[in-house]
């Protein structure tokens, strides 16, 4: 066979695998060395697992991905997400459906010292639903507004899925993390506007909460130092030079832990449970790094990168035309895969392609991460739908996918946005 046939072969096998419910790391990893064997002989294919495999699991480059994850394990269990969103019940719970802007504004929040969407929306499907309900919220409001907020985990900095874009293209994972920032708060600005407009639109759907005085609201506030000093120092540290991002994860678990022990939040027993949490998150996305990798030299040999590269720019249709064709796949794939398994699987075949139209790779990091974060709340996957319905076992997932249908809109208008207005995600970069 070709080169061409046995890549059209591969990737027919590769979404098999994952039909039949093989782990996405193990099936790129199996897809990638069989064809690397069929091209090359069984014996260097069998050379670059060993190699791959050490050289991933060493390199210092990659222990930002379990340290921030050790980062957000610590602040969750510490209670960080509890002193957040009673902080923004306090100030907005009182509006009608100021309990969804309040569960949004914790979720950014929280997002700011987690780094994953999972985490969020699970934490808030704890912290946020009952309260909401227990006001009257509906059942597809108060789901979809957790799924949504939960989002925002992997676009607020620190981010694991920003981290991985970085090292996969060779880019600054400080600038990607501060580029993150303003369309991160942009989202939360339009989530809110989109509850706001809900409110005024069914005035009855969304009834308004507890009122609270200005002394609550006062002692709300002082009980989220934790949280705002964390930020400041990871996020501040990486902005103003002092560490690089690996280093800004290291001091961020270290500042999580001692926060949370000297407030007296982290128990042994708590420790030990953010340790293993930690670790089995850690080892199923080096599984899907190391997959990754060994499916590149796959690509590699079979110079698929190029092949798609000069196919999309022989198109014709403009460099925006070929952005939509990539974002359009993504959202495709965002139905059947997670994101971190779409961000692997995909970006070293699209790359090139956004090189060679001479897109920015920080702003197209920032596009990436926006239509894989839609992928999380898209029918008819929607990992963090999952996790809700993990969560809150009394309701049909059908409700939470309805629920989430006018956020799936606003993160769409977004997302033009962003493409529109590059300065967004390349404003703060570019200061640094």
């Amino acid at each position: 066979m070709s080169s061409d046939a046995v890549t059209v072969v591969g990737f027919v096998l590769l979404f098999a695998l994952i039909l039949l419910r093989v782990p996405i790391g193990m099936a790129m990893g199996l897809v990638g060395v069989g064809g690397f064997a069929y091209l090359s002989g069984g014996g260097p294919a069998l050379k670059i697992v060993g190699h791959t495999s050490m050289r991933t699991v060493t390199d210092f480059s990659f222990a930002i991905v379990p340290l921030f994850l050790l980062m957000g394990s610590f602040a969750t269990t510490s209670g960080m997400s509890r002193e957040l969103f009673r902080a923004g019940n306090a100030f907005l719970g009182h509006l009608r459906g100021g309990l969804g802007i309040a569960t949004i504004a914790a979720c950014g929040g929280f997002a700011a010292i987690c780094g994953s969407s999972v985490a969020t929306a699970a934490t808030f499907s704890r912290v946020a639903y009952p309260e909401m309900r227990a006001y009257g919220y509906p059942q597809s409001f108060a789901t979809g507004v957790i799924a949504a907020g939960g989002t925002l985990g992997i676009m607020i900095p620190p981010s694991t899925v920003f981290a991985v874009y970085g090292l996969i293209t060779d880019q600054d994972i400080g600038k990607l993390f501060i580029a993150g920032v303003m369309p991160g708060i942009l989202a939360m600005c339009m989530y809110m506007l989109t509850i706001t407009v809900i409110g005024m639109v069914r005035p009855n759907f969304l009834p308004p909460g507890k009122s609270v005085t200005w002394k609550e609201r006062a002692e709300s506030l002082r009980e989220i130092w934790a949280t705002l000093l964390l930020f400041a120092f990871v996020i501040g540290g990486i902005y103003g030079g002092l560490f690089t991002a690996t280093e800004a994860a290291g001091m961020g678990a270290a500042g999580a832990f001692i926060i949370g022990v000297v407030r007296g939040r982290l128990s042994r027993k708590d420790i030990r449970r953010s340790l293993l949490d930690t670790t089995r998150v850690t080892a199923a996305i080096f599984t899907i790094l190391i997959g990754a990798i060994l499916f590149g030299y796959f690509l590699t040999i079979t110079q698929t990168p190029q092949k798609v590269t000069e196919f999309l720019t022989n198109l014709g249709i403009g460099r925006y035309g070929v952005l939509a064709l990539i974002m359009l796949m993504y959202l495709v794939l965002g139905c059947l895969m997670d994101a971190l398994a779409m961000i692997i699987l995909t970006v070293p075949i699209i790359f090139p392609v956004i090189k060679e139209l001479g897109f920015d790779p920080i702003w197209f990091g920032v596009i990436i991460v926006m239509t894989v974060e839609l992928g999380l709340i898209h029918p008819p996957v929607g990992m963090n739908i999952f996790v809700i319905k993990s969560v809150v076992e009394d309701v049909k997932i059908s409700t939470v996918f309805y629920g989430v249908l006018p956020f799936i809109v606003t993160d769409i208008l977004r997302l033009v946005l962003l493409i529109a207005f590059p300065i967004i995600a390349l404003w703060l970069p570019s200061r640094m």
